[in-house]
């Protein structure tokens, strides 16, 4: 089979720009034969200089440059004639137009089309990895991540904001090992603190052995509420509490064992939610697992740089001075609190993993308490202080079921599948063609949780809507699901076409519509949007990108048909773009967590 490099080497040849990955991103192809084009006309510049400066997709062109960008000395109009009248059009470039302070390139559609859709087939069915890997890069390699994300609190409601973290951690994690890095998935559990204390007091008055094995997340939760309650009426109660808890930090072992229990039956529970939303951990940790080793010398090394402060027998750091307040460190009891343990842990987790970067997916409403640990750290004088990064993101308001009432994630995903259950049953012979309608309810309602949740930036708050996020209408979940089933159900309709011809026999000059050549285009521009949303740490830069791939398809069926097209080269060449454009759809869909499906 013709590869891309093939296809590369009958193309006039191209100089070498040090960080560029043709054989992974035909657009660096199309740059470097910019750039070679504006460098003959002004050879002041260098082939990197003017790589950098070319743009993507801008002002309605396929490549643009802004020319001030350069400071050359003379003026733009001089700068765009000069490059104007040394241009000849070749098979790389057909046409350089100048608007103002800018000059626009127009890729051949010819070369841009047959390497864009051989190498999106190269790298999705013929890889060493067997997996595919368009739209994926080496940037990262030798590099090591840390990510620390949905973090519940054992005993307390999985609430939006742990699924927020959720849903954008495990994105991070997939973008990450895109861009070739060795990426660790931690999950760090609330899994130690007073609650627990509570807890305890609480279980010996409503614990139900046989309520614990059948969902231990949900009991404890009923045991905490129903304690707090009485705590309310009864100061004792807190009183108990905090003594249990602190002969849990002694190491008393009989105060440790039903503790070491509801842990484990409750990862257990979260381990199946989480199979069921496509995200997985490398760890399970907690708070319980920070030695006391750390918390301690932490606190030795801001005594020594007199940050300390005493109160009642409390331990604070005075970080006014950098406008954070201050902050306890332990307890005026001796216990440890979230802060020392989160300093803790990260001291820990560079001795353990010697990540390049460690990345806290946390709540904007942790702003303050995520620059206090940062900080303590860099004073601490860490080398590695520079490598934590904190990703943050808005609240979600109004997410409860259609009832009203707030609930686990298990009953958002539960009735988001009942619902899509109930729209698929409406078409019976579509449904009935379907293994298993179950299973693609839950898909096609987890999905629309998803995409609600990252279609906007990750900082806006965003009003949970169940009508909007389960619609087949606009941009939703259920939407982009549908875009990939009709493009799967190509091949079906179409069995007579089946087995495409090898890439190098298929004409693709005969895609000649406008629509045909916007598909190629954005399906080229894959590889640059998942860069960038790497740079940005933004789920939104996909989402846009697979919602301007799903609408460039939806309006290509009625011109660039494949069913009934009477010329069987033609319909060969439409079939072989729109499984492009599936893959790479697809591609889109699994790095943003989703489940492809290829029926509903």
């Amino acid at each position: 089979m013709a590869s891309t490099s093939t296809y590369l080497a009958n193309l006039p040849p191209l100089p070498t720009i040090p960080g560029t990955e043709p054989e992974r991103c035909i657009a660096d192809s199309f740059r470097t034969a910019i750039a070679a084009v504006v460098v003959e006309a002004l050879p002041s510049l260098t082939l990197e200089q003017v790589y950098q400066g070319v743009d993507w997709g801008k002002k309605g062109a396929d490549f643009t440059i802004a020319l001030p960008r350069f400071r050359l000395k003379e003026k733009v109009d001089e700068l765009a004639k000069k490059i104007l009248e040394k241009f000849t059009p070749n098979e790389w470039i057909e046409e350089v137009t100048h608007d103002k302070a800018f000059l626009h390139f127009k890729c051949r559609t010819t070369s841009l089309t047959r390497l864009v859709l051989s190498q999106i087939h190269e790298l999705t069915h013929n890889t060493a990895s067997g997996q595919p890997e368009y739209g994926s890069s080496d940037s990262g390699k030798g590099k090591k991540v840390v990510i620390e994300y949905s973090s519940p609190n054992i005993a307390k409601s999985f609430h939006v904001g742990h699924l927020r973290s959720t849903i954008i951690g495990a994105f991070l994690a997939n973008l990450y090992k895109a861009c070739g890095w060795d990426v660790v998935s931690l999950n760090y559990l609330g899994d130690w603190g007073t609650q627990f204390g509570l807890i305890a007091v609480g279980f010996d008055k409503y614990g139900s052995e046989e309520e614990l094995e059948k969902d231990a997340i949900k009991h404890l939760l009923d045991i905490y509420i129903k304690v707090n309650k009485d705590a309310e009426s009864d100061p004792n109660v807190k009183i108990e509490a905090a003594k249990f808890f602190k002969r849990m930090e002694d190491g008393d072992e009989s105060a440790l064992v039903n503790w070491r229990k509801w842990r484990e039956l409750s990862v257990k529970k979260y381990e199946e939610e989480y199979d069921r939303l496509n995200v997985h951990f490398d760890h399970y940790i907690g708070e319980s697992m920070v030695g006391k080793e750390w918390q301690d010398k932490a606190i030795e090394r801001l005594d020594e740089l007199q940050l300390i402060e005493d109160h009642d027998g409390a331990k604070l750091v005075n970080l006014e001075k950098w406008k954070m307040a201050r902050a306890v460190l332990k307890k005026k009891d001796g216990t440890s609190i979230y802060l020392t343990r989160d300093i803790g842990g990260a001291i820990e987790r560079y001795d353990k993993y010697k990540f390049d970067k460690m990345i806290y997916v946390v709540s904007s409403q942790q702003d303050l308490h995520l620059a206090q640990f940062m900080k303590v750290i860099e004073l601490m004088e860490f080398p590695w202080a520079n490598k934590i990064e904190h990703i943050n993101y808005g609240l979600v308001q109004g997410m409860s079921t259609r009832r009203g009432t707030v609930v686990f994630l298990d009953q958002i995903i539960k009735e988001a599948a009942s619902v899509m259950h109930e729209h698929m049953r409406k078409n019976e012979e579509k449904y009935n063609a379907i293994e298993n309608p179950e299973y693609v309810a839950q898909e096609v309602g987890i999905s629309g949780v998803k995409i609600q949740d990252m279609a906007a930036k990750r900082i806006n708050n965003y009003v949970f809507n169940w009508d909007r996020m389960l619609s087949f209408e606009g941009d939703t979940g259920p939407y982009l699901q549908y875009a990939h089933v009709r493009l799967a159900s190509i091949e079906r309709k179409n069995p007579e076409l089946i087995p495409l011809p090898q890439p190098a026999a298929i004409d693709t000059s005969l895609l000649t519509e406008p629509s045909a050549r916007d598909i190629v285009f954005l399906l080229a521009s894959y590889p640059d949007v998942v860069k960038n949303a790497l740079k940005s740490s933004e789920p939104s830069t996909i989402v846009t990108f697979a919602f301007r791939l799903a609408h460039a398809i939806s309006s290509a069926w009625e011109t660039v048909v494949v069913k009934g097209e009477a010329d069987v080269e033609k319909a060969r060449a439409r079939m072989w773009l729109y499984v492009s454009a599936r893959d790479v759809l697809g591609a889109a869909m699994r790095l943003l967590t989703l489940r492809p499906l290829d029926r509903m």
